[in-house]
């Protein structure tokens, strides 16, 4: 959850530099296939920086000249946000209170902001490859976990990527946590999940926000976020859906290009209850849809580990060119049109 605060071409991997305002540079590792085309970097917490098809547009948003990349990482440090795609630890209430590196945070229950090892540290580089990048973060203090990540472009399925994601318990002593996933695209994006009721939706506030309500549809099994305009008196539509999906997938549509993200679907009861195992947190911003966000956030389960033990999960993202209409009906006719080759189900 966030609170308020150049594509690749080629086929070798080159390594480039994105600037970063007056700071340092953020180095940029680039899959292609032709196709589709990814950027990764091991700083700023081993992240997605980018993901579209071949020539079009970043699909995730991204601010990388939001810091310095730079700059050294403590248990004082706080949210920078860079966005694109970033991987955390959830459940989010119990951030800072397994940890003696800054009492004032674990006194104050503090749910603000993320492990910063884990989500602004410089990770190792630990493959390189034409299809694949992957890295480590370094053993947080907070958490007590080490994340490996892996991206890696899917043989003989050319418009999708992998993200594959491990945790390690670092400490000499037990923890729990989950792996949560976390997508962030422009406050317009149009998101759609299945889901078999009512009583499967949760909603809530966001802290220091006071925009509008969100709006949704649920029919057909489907739940969509509904971009309609806030209120007179109000700039915006803000807030955080929580969902227990009938199936495991999300779609993304904004611009020409639709992200479909498959994950692994999970019961109820292996999720944290403070969380879902899909999440939307939406700033809809019509009047200012640049300055809005959208987060597509997945929960794997929520896990013990003993010392030295690791858990893993997973995404598949596959991207398609769109050019229907911007309607739910468009959207879902064009899910269902490819629902059979992407197996997805509940359509």
């Amino acid at each position: 959850m966030f609170k308020p605060r150049a594509a690749s071409l080629a086929l070798t991997l080159p390594l480039t530099l994105l600037a970063c305002g007056a700071h340092a540079q953020v180095p940029q590792h680039a899959l292609s296939n032709g196709v589709v085309e990814a950027d990764v970097t091991e700083a700023i917490g081993g992240r997605l920086l980018s993901f579209s098809l071949a020539g079009k547009p970043n699909f995730l948003n991204l601010e990388v000249s939001a810091g310095d990349p730079g700059a050294v990482v403590t248990a004082q440090s706080t949210n920078v946000g860079y966005l694109g795609h970033e991987v955390w630890a959830g459940p989010q209430s119990q951030w800072w209170i397994h940890q003696r590196v800054n009492p004032e945070r674990a006194a104050a229950k503090a749910d603000w902001p993320p492990d910063p090892y884990l989500s602004l540290s410089k990770y190792t580089l630990t493959e390189q490859g034409p299809s694949a990048v992957a890295l480590d973060s370094p053993a947080s203090p907070v958490s007590g976990l080490q994340l490996s990540k892996r991206y890696s472009l899917v043989a003989g399925k050319p418009n999708s990527l992998k993200l594959d994601v491990s945790a390690t318990n670092r400490r000499d002593q037990a923890v729990a946590w989950d792996i949560w996933f976390n997508t962030r695209t422009r406050g317009d994006t149009r998101v759609y999940v299945p889901v078999a009721a009512a009583a499967d939706i949760r909603t809530k506030n966001v802290d220091g926000m006071r925009g509008a309500p969100l709006v949704y549809t649920l029919a057909e099994g489907i739940f969509s976020l509904d971009m309609v305009a806030p209120p007179a008196g109000k700039l915006a539509r803000q807030g955080k859906v929580l969902l227990q999906p009938s199936h495991g997938w999300m779609a993304g549509f904004y611009g020409e290009q639709a992200l479909i993200i498959q994950f692994e679907h999970q019961p109820r009861s292996a999720i944290h209850p403070e969380q879902g195992q899909v999440e939307f947190f939406n700033d809809y911003r019509p009047d200012a849809p640049s300055k809005g966000l959208l987060e597509m956030e997945l929960h794997a389960p929520y896990v013990n580990l003993a010392p030295g033990q690791r858990m893993q999960a997973s995404e598949h993202w596959t991207i398609l060119p769109y050019s229907g209409a911007l309607s739910r009906a468009a959207h879902l006719a064009f899910l269902r049109r490819h629902a059979a080759e992407l197996g997805l189900q509940g359509l």
